[in-house]
């Protein structure tokens, strides 16, 4: 567990109150939106990766940011759906070529075709969610017309894990990942140090099954679109004793809600990037709380700051102090935690943003 102690100023936020923390040839691109503003000459776009726009999570969250700052702003956009990891950069290129003067890819795995694209076009600015660019090497790059958008999402997984070593029946909690990104197990090792904190704290030994922070190694479904597989490793995990769930890869949530429907258990999720419970309301009685990225709200000020010409550069990184992580409520589970408990992450929050309690993973935002 890397968790450490220091003392640091901050600054602070409001209560949680009730544990509301604030927290990939493709199909051609389609075009939203009106221009009639004095922005008419702004062509914002958006490229997905894989998972699509409509994956109920950080594609689609990006989507809804875009749409609503071209909304705001009178302009138009353009989209272009991944299908698969071999349509990035020529989706990317797609937008260039159209008359993109700002792109918005969503996602780790167009980082390449990102900084590709950036490197060739300086007229044109980009900004990437969940990734920062690198060379060929693997070396840091840094370029004039590319805003990485990061989040820290250790610090509101940390209080996830607390949360669910706090709320499970059985001592076991489980989690698997779409693929090793490290937008992804940075979910994870967060997870996993809320359930090693709550376990020195309470003296118990709430065991993790998918999951190893020390190794970084553990349970994945190979990508972000199978829900079959998401399925078939939550029937795993139920199998192994789990009765809390963490899916980090995207949409196959949905094959972690059927696995735990047909169990029959009485099992529950924690979902990621968005409120699962607003975004996909059938399995409502199933989340317990979802971790948040707030992207549709940073999407929608990157891209109205680049429409006034005020691009920047530097790495825009969502933490627990600025609201770009989170919880979300509890929802139908409020009246199953002890209220105390709800307390504890009132306060856990408070000293992550202190800085009296650090929550770090080899993928936290530099």
């Amino acid at each position: 567990m890397t968790i450490t102690t220091r003392k640091a100023t901050l600054g602070g936020l409001a209560s949680l109150g009730v544990l509301a923390l604030l927290a990939a040839c493709a199909p051609a691109p389609t075009t939203s939106g009106s221009s009639d503003s004095a922005n008419a000459d702004f062509l914002p776009c958006i490229v997905s990766d894989f998972g699509g726009f409509d994956d109920k999570s950080f594609n689609q969250s990006s989507f809804d940011g875009m749409k609503k700052a071209s909304e705001e702003l009178g302009v138009e956009f353009k989209q272009a759906e991944s299908t698969s990891e071999d349509q990035y950069a020529g989706n990317v290129t797609s937008m260039v070529d159209q008359g993109c003067n700002f792109i918005l890819t969503v996602g780790f795995a167009l980082a390449n075709a990102t900084r590709d694209a950036a490197q060739a076009n300086s007229d044109v600015e980009f900004a990437i969610i969940d990734s920062a660019l690198s060379n060929d090497d693997f070396s840091p790059l840094t370029l004039d017309n590319v805003k990485p958008v990061l989040y820290d999402t250790a610090q509101a997984a940390f209080l996830a894990g607390y949360l669910a070593a706090g709320t499970t029946k059985t001592g076991t909690v489980g989690t698997f990942g779409g693929m090793q990104y490290p937008s992804v197990t940075i979910f994870m090792d967060g997870f996993a140090d809320g359930i090693a904190y709550y376990n020195d704290a309470k003296g118990t030994d709430v065991k993790l099954t998918g999951w190893d922070k020390a190794t970084q190694s553990g349970l994945f479904a190979g990508g972000f679109d199978d829900i079959n597989q998401g399925k078939t490793l939550s029937a795993g995990l139920i199998d192994a004793g789990a009765d809390i769930i963490l899916p980090v890869a995207g949409p196959l949530f949905q094959g972690t809600a059927q696995a735990i429907n047909e169990s029959g258990k009485d099992v529950a999720i924690v979902g990621v990037d968005s409120d699962l419970f607003e975004t996909t309301p059938e399995f409502a009685a199933l989340y317990l709380t979802s971790i948040m990225k707030s992207m549709t709200d940073a999407t929608d000020a990157i891209v109205t700051d680049a429409a006034n010409g005020d691009f920047s550069s530097d790495p825009y990184v969502g933490t627990l102090e600025n609201e770009g992580v989170g919880l979300a409520p509890l929802h139908d589970w409020e009246s199953k935690v002890d209220p105390a408990l709800v307390t504890e992450l009132d306060d856990l929050k408070a000293q992550i943003i202190s800085g009296d309690i650090v929550v770090t993973s080899d993928a936290t935002p530099k």
